[in-house]
């Protein structure tokens, strides 16, 4: 199947809450809460990708541990979600262009939010599942 574009989600977890994002309002989706990512550049693993993401949008360096799910959106781009390593006092500098403000959120907070973006949602009901244990 050919995808119109490949992406990566970062899942960084801390005492039960996930680090979350809400958009800003010049990119697609705007004011949608979900995990950091991005695109993956030609020549990209989605490691790389993972990398230089979180570092574009929110000035942090995070360590990708493990892919955990590949999926298809509606939209046919291809999504990796990999969970991550991110230091404990870290100090975040959010890119205004891409993201308009981060949070800690557990998976039932997501869930219920009402401006989850909609393709985070089936990962979420499946870590709520057990299912990445």
């Amino acid at each position: 199947m050919k995808f119109i574009r490949e992406g990566v989600v970062a899942i960084i977890e801390r005492d039960g809450y996930f680090l979350t994002i809400t958009r800003s309002e010049t990119v697609v989706a705007p004011g949608k809460i979900c995990f950091p990512g991005g695109g993956i550049e030609p020549g990209e693993t989605p490691e790389q990708a993972l990398i230089r993401e979180c570092f574009e949008e929110l000035n942090v360096v995070v360590e990708p541990v493990c892919e955990l799910d590949v999926s298809v959106t509606s939209w046919n781009v291809r999504l990796h979600w990999l969970t991550a390593k991110l230091a404990e006092k870290t100090q975040f500098r959010l890119n205004p262009h891409e993201v308009a403000s981060v949070q800690w959120m557990t998976i039932n907070e997501m869930l219920n939010h009402p401006n989850l973006l909609e393709s985070n949602r089936p990962f979420l009901e499946n870590m709520e599942l057990g299912k990445f244990r």
